[in-house]
């Protein structure tokens, strides 16, 4: 009995391990050629989604874009800046673009996207979010928008990008584990519990 324990516990370490390396292979990739969709919604959070997004809209993959998360307060104009993205004042983009101001949690990004594609009849939407996030982001989003297509445009933000000193790969780890224990929570049906380790 104590040897067929041990065989599981073995076997549950090498999937695990296995997995996480999967997840942190896809997670530090570059962004793949662009989708096409007709509404875009990147999810705050990290640095490099909001211009990824943009270019997106900018080069017509997309209809529409939602910005999803955004501080209250916080207008357009004082996000682009922030985000050091430039649009010209009488662009159409502007008139392209909806910020939600409701979500605090990817949860809350999952509901605040759904509740915006239906309001404009959208069913292709592009997710722009880091690689790290997006399984999970996908997941929640997938949970509120069952009948939509989700075409993932991950971003490689710039930390992830070099790391040059071991505090660094360290906390690129760090990041990665915590970022795959929640993801998996998720994908066994424990979302809740993930939101909750997640606003902590």
């Amino acid at each position: 009995m104590r040897r067929w324990c041990g065989a599981l516990m073995l076997a549950a370490c090498l999937a695990w391990g296995s997995g996480f390396a999967l997840f942190a292979w896809r997670a530090l990739q570059p962004p793949g050629p662009p989708p096409r969709g007709d509404g875009i919604v990147v999810l705050t959070g990290g640095a490099g989604r909001i211009a990824a997004a943009i270019a997106l809209l900018e080069a017509n993959r997309a209809r529409l874009l939602l910005i999803s998360g955004v501080e209250p307060n916080l207008e357009l104009a004082g996000l682009l800046r922030a985000s050091d993205v430039a649009v010209a004042p009488g662009s159409d983009l502007r008139s392209r673009i909806m910020l939600g101001h409701a979500a605090t949690s990817t949860l809350g990004n999952a509901v605040e996207t759904a509740d915006w594609a239906r309001a404009n009849g959208l069913h292709r939407l592009i997710v722009v979010t880091a690689g790290y996030h997006m399984p999970r982001a996908l997941d929640d989003i997938e949970a509120a928008l069952p009948n939509a297509t989700l075409l993932p445009y991950r971003v490689l933000p710039p930390g992830l990008r070099t790391r040059h000193s071991l505090a660094g790969s360290l906390g690129v780890l760090r990041l990665l584990l915590s970022e795959y224990d929640k993801w998996l929570l998720v994908a066994s049906g424990l979302t809740g519990v993930a939101h909750l380790r997640e606003i902590a």
